[in-house]
């Protein structure tokens, strides 16, 4: 969510002129994330977000758009597309893919407890409900052929260390591919920045632009490597008390598979790989752009390390 295409007012006003939503009042950048321009928008009849997609092509976009619908009607409270006057979700603003999507009350926290936790594990396990009857098809684009990509694309930046780690944990992960587990539409990134509390209350959840169809574990193990660490800065292992909470409430309403509580661990190591990757590629093959945003790859190759070290066992039974 950096700024690589800057939005004038005018140019905005222009633009909506094709959507059913009131004139501009306010138009602000949204300063966090890596992957796209977003802006927050006012205008007389509501509050939206705008989103200009900077790798994306417009072939994928509908898969995300629509999956973002269909949770909506669904009742997840997550951000609503609007189509504009010819009922597109998707249009150009400044020669990129653009959309206009509801914008959700609440704020991220930094520090969730085990209620907040347990809050998380009840919607995601809605989510993976709710997506079982999404026909559109799309593999996660951070998946396992990604990751062998990016693996190449990094490795002139890190140390002899570092590429043995990458490459152990490469071959290990071809070794458990996991084809018998669940799958459906994933989120694949929700981390707490991409949650809002309004209260004790999970309002919402949003940024659904790395979704793709996947074992619905590997979304477990994203939030929990996320959402439960013991101590985010200091401690990459997962907290009994969160993590607990977390997959009790998932399980409550998506009761997990024996497979699936066997392969916990390695999907633990996998969803680390996943963000260390992407976070070495974004830091060190960074595209132009203002307010730019890159977060630390050591975080999540310490996690991983970790994961490797000590194989955490599945918590959700009291």
């Amino acid at each position: 969510m950096s700024v690589y295409t800057p939005v004038s007012p005018d140019e905005l006003a222009a633009w909506l002129r094709r959507y059913a939503v009131g004139a501009l009042e306010v138009l602000e950048p949204i300063k966090s994330g890596i992957e796209n321009t977003n802006y927050f928008v006012t205008t007389s009849q509501g509050r939206y977000v705008l989103t200009l997609f900077e790798r994306l092509p417009a072939a994928e976009l509908p898969f995300y758009l629509d999956l973002m619908a269909h949770l909506a009607r669904h009742g997840i409270p997550c951000p609503a597309p609007i189509a504009d006057l010819n009922d597109a979700y998707l249009g150009v603003l400044r020669g990129k893919p653009a959309a206009l999507v509801t914008r959700l009350p609440g704020k991220s926290l930094e520090h969730p407890g085990p209620q907040e936790c347990r809050e998380l594990g009840m919607l995601l396990a809605r989510m993976h409900l709710a997506g079982r009857s999404y026909a559109a098809y799309q593999e996660n684009p951070r998946g396992p052929k990604w990751w062998r990509a990016a693996a190449g694309d990094v490795r002139p930046f890190i140390d002899d260390r570092q590429r043995a780690l990458l490459d152990a944990e490469l071959e290990y992960q071809a070794q458990h591919r996991f084809a018998e587990l669940p799958r459906g539409p994933v989120h694949a990134d929700l981390f707490r920045d991409n949650a809002l509390f309004d209260g004790k209350r999970l309002s919402g959840v949003f940024d659904f632009y790395f979704a793709g169809v996947d074992c619905l574990l590997f979304d477990v193990a994203v939030c929990a490597n996320d959402w439960c660490l013991a101590d985010p800065a200091l401690d990459r292992a997962l907290d009994p008390v969160r993590t607990h909470a977390f997959l009790a409430a998932y399980h409550e309403l998506r009761p997990c598979t024996g497979a699936e509580r066997d392969a916990w661990p390695t999907m633990l190591r996998a969803a680390a790989l996943r963000f260390w990757l992407s976070r070495l590629h974004d830091l060190h093959l960074p595209r132009p752009g203002e307010l730019v945003h890159a977060h630390d790859p050591a975080q999540f190759r310490d996690i991983l390390e970790r994961r490797i070290a000590v194989a955490p066992p599945w918590v959700e039974a009291p």
